[in-house]
């Protein structure tokens, strides 16, 4: 089995690949800091699954997800994330996942996802599974939240966390301008008018 690290901490790859060393299977482990050197990884060697971090420097995760699953169809994705399940597991699973773990998750618990993965398989944790249930069992409980795209959604989360625009656009490494025009669709797409409002939805639906 080989296995790609794709996460911009180095302590946290360096704990990684100590627990993935304890697979008899696996023959390689490589890291990449960001989604370039992931993608150019996986350009030199067919890897099996690929630990990909949410929130990288340069990229969305779910964007590097998306591409590698268009060039690399057959690798799969298991996703790391500081955020809980509710936050990103659905689109994450939608575009192709074929996991999410959150990073306080039990070392023994990603062995088990790592092997169900990597024979082609699928590895959600039960609660995701019953939030899972409940959106195809009715798609009238889709809310507002759900209809922003991937860059909205990342900028509402941090918007609803009381950051400035400044701090998010160096974050993300973009202009406040485009923050600005971000933040006035998301406003616009949730029927929303301040922030204050947008961090209540968010409490309430349990995003932050």
């Amino acid at each position: 089995m080989k296995i790609l690290i794709c996460e911009d901490h180095k302590i946290v790859r360096d704990g990684l690949r100590q627990i993935l060393q304890q697979l008899e299977e696996v023959v390689l482990i490589g890291e990449a800091r960001d989604g370039e050197e992931a993608f150019t990884l996986l350009r030199g060697d067919a890897f099996d699954v690929v630990l990909l971090d949410i929130s990288l420097p340069d990229h969305n995760g779910l964007e590097i997800l998306k591409t590698i699953k268009t060039k690399w169809p057959s690798t799969n994705v298991l996703m790391l994330s500081m955020h809980p399940q509710e936050q990103y597991a659905i689109r994450a699973l939608k575009f192709g996942a074929s996991g999410y773990l959150t990073k306080d998750t039990a070392s023994e618990e990603l062995i088990l996802a790592i092997k169900k993965v990597s024979s082609g398989g699928r590895y959600i944790s039960q609660s995701l599974a019953e939030n899972l249930a409940q959106h195809l069992d009715n798609d009238s409980l889709r809310q507002k939240h759900e209809i922003l795209s991937n860059r909205e959604f990342e900028i509402m989360i941090r918007l609803a966390n009381g950051k400035s625009l400044q701090l998010i656009g160096d974050e993300l490494f973009i202009s406040v301008k485009t923050v600005s025009t971000y933040r006035s669709r998301i406003m616009q797409k949730m029927n929303l008018k301040k922030n204050t409002e947008l961090t209540r939805y968010c409490i309430e639906y349990k995003l932050i």
